[in-house]
């Protein structure tokens, strides 16, 4: 066997772990917000099926997959099985390029923040397809929300991270890791922290800003008309956002896989782990706000810090470079 068709073979089985890995850790963080709302509200959580409850999300799998597989009678049918694999499958694309381990990540490429964002902004098509093809006038509008939301909060999302560019020079973002073995760039780049941190919540339809999908809002949202799997492939497309917005907020303001003692995989799983706990700990402690208000958040709070951040980040490399 030729050492092109080992190493071919070696990347496959890398990718193939990735995936696997970002599957399975998206499809446990429902069971883990279950459990961890439970316990903050002081109630009992999934405890029945299974030791602790753990094989809860077998059972709910099982019963998703036999449910109906109903297409509205009016839908444009092509587009409305679109719409679910293309949420699925964006945020699983942008991991390609997350490094876990300074030898391991699928993908080393030099424009990698900028393939995430392509990437992951390819999730709002979703959000479109199922509104529109579900022939339903509840479900337009709340993707017509939903699709305004997402691409507003991307702008900041985009924007935020223009300093962590500005500063390291680079888009590779293994390169911006490396930059910070001296120092994270949470100290000098905290204003891009904090309006990235919006964003990621925003783009993900994250409580608190879940208002175009949210049960109290315009009949559910856009996938009103969705059951069975097809229905489970949003939510698990959302749930692998949130893991994916984690990783990158370790990858980009927390070091990476720096620190001392213990693996850099450790390190990366301990951190990101961290911030799909905080992003439970949303949904349960703040209260949901008006989508006007969202909005307005987005442009007059959101933005400014973003135009900010980069002017004193420029400011300050400028004076450093002379």
């Amino acid at each position: 066997m030729s050492d092109s068709l080992i190493d071919l073979l070696l990347e496959i089985g890398k990718a193939l772990i990735v995936l696997v890995g970002i599957v399975g850790a998206g499809a446990f963080m429902s069971f883990i917000e279950r459990r961890l709302l439970a316990l903050w509200q002081d109630r009992y959580g999934p405890n029945r099926v299974g030791p602790f409850g753990l094989l809860q999300l077998a059972a709910d799998m099982i019963k998703m997959f036999f449910k109906e597989d109903w297409i509205p009678p009016f839908a444009d049918r092509r587009i409305f099985v679109l719409a679910p694999i293309i949420a699925f499958t964006a945020f699983i694309l942008a991991f390609a390029v997350v490094p876990i381990t300074p030898t391991w990540g699928v993908a080393d490429l030099n424009v990698g923040l900028l393939y995430i964002l392509a990437i992951a902004g390819l999730a709002v098509y979703a959000v479109l397809f199922a509104g529109w093809s579900s022939n339903n006038k509840y479900s337009l509008l709340g993707s017509l929300r939903a699709s305004a939301q997402t691409l507003s909060y991307e702008v900041f999302l985009g924007l935020s991270l223009m300093g962590i560019v500005i500063q390291t020079g680079s888009f590779n973002l293994r390169d911006i890791v490396e930059a910070q073995a001296g120092l994270w760039n949470i100290i000098p780049q905290f204003l891009g922290f904090i309006t990235f941190l919006f964003a990621g919540v925003a783009v993900t339809h994250r409580h608190p800003f879940d208002q175009p999908e949210a049960e109290q809002e315009l009949a559910d949202g856009y996938h009103i008309e969705y059951a069975g799997m097809k229905w489970g492939l949003f939510f698990v497309g959302e749930y692998i956002g949130i893991v994916l917005i984690s990783s990158l907020i370790v990858t980009l303001f927390f070091g990476g896989w720096h620190g001392p003692w213990l693996p850099p995989f450790i390190w990366f799983a301990l951190k990101t782990a961290c911030f799909m706990v905080f992003f439970i700990l949303l949904r349960a402690s703040l209260p949901r706000p008006r989508f006007d208000q969202v909005m307005s958040f987005g442009w007059k709070v959101c933005l400014p810090l973003t135009l900010l951040n980069m002017l004193v980040t420029g400011a300050v490399v400028l004076m450093n470079a002379q």
